[in-house]
């Protein structure tokens, strides 16, 4: 029995160093994640009402105008719109909307990684440096003690850290793809209602 404890011992304080540089790598990405949405969120703000006065006036665009001058800023929205105005068949909109939908999938997976993976890896490195910290008070060697117990909680706040940045960037980024959708039905619906106006 000693054995397999021992082994299993040996595993988790193994396990430290990839966690801790998983962490370290956590921070990093979720860092950046922070900034491109901080970059996104300016973005959208600058050009909403651009967009807005677009979804206003569908109506008097033409379908084969050339539309670069009434769409900025949210290149991936601008993209699908343009892909509609070039070919406004019933079955090539659902695979514009289809499209959309997984790229802002796409887009969200590195935050729903980041929200669920980070506190896990936090815990993981929470709970390795927690055996050689008791193994450290049995034996009286409170400065051993000490200094994995500095880990444990060094490592609790990075995970959580990422994991609140990942969740957060999830949220808003969901409800702006949610919207962004919805005005992708809109003009789809609008196309086909001036088609059939203009035949």
């Amino acid at each position: 029995m000693n054995n397999v404890t021992n082994i299993l011992y040996w595993i988790s304080t193994g396990l430290l160093i990839p966690v801790i540089a998983l962490l370290l790598f956590g921070f990093i990405r979720s860092l950046m994640l922070l900034g491109g949405f901080f970059g996104m969120y300016i973005n959208r703000l600058k050009h909403e009402k651009y967009q807005q006065e677009f979804l206003n006036n569908l109506q008097d665009i033409s379908i084969t105008a050339d539309i670069q001058q009434s769409l900025k800023g949210n290149k991936l929205f601008n993209t699908h719109v343009k892909r509609m105005f070039v070919n406004n068949e019933a079955h090539v909109v659902e695979k514009i909307l289809s499209d959309f939908e997984l790229a802002s999938e796409k887009d969200l997976s590195g935050s729903k990684s980041l929200a669920k993976l980070g506190p896990m890896i936090g815990l993981m490195g929470t709970l390795i440096p927690m055996g050689p910290a008791l193994v450290g008070l049995a034996q009286g060697d409170i400065a051993s003690m000490a200094q994995n117990m500095q880990v444990a909680f060094s490592t609790t706040v990075v995970g959580l850290f990422a994991g609140a940045i990942g969740y957060v960037t999830q949220l808003v980024k969901q409800r702006w793809y949610v919207a962004d959708l919805n005005n992708l039905e809109f003009i789809a619906k609008s196309i086909h209602h001036k088609k059939q106006i203009d035949a």
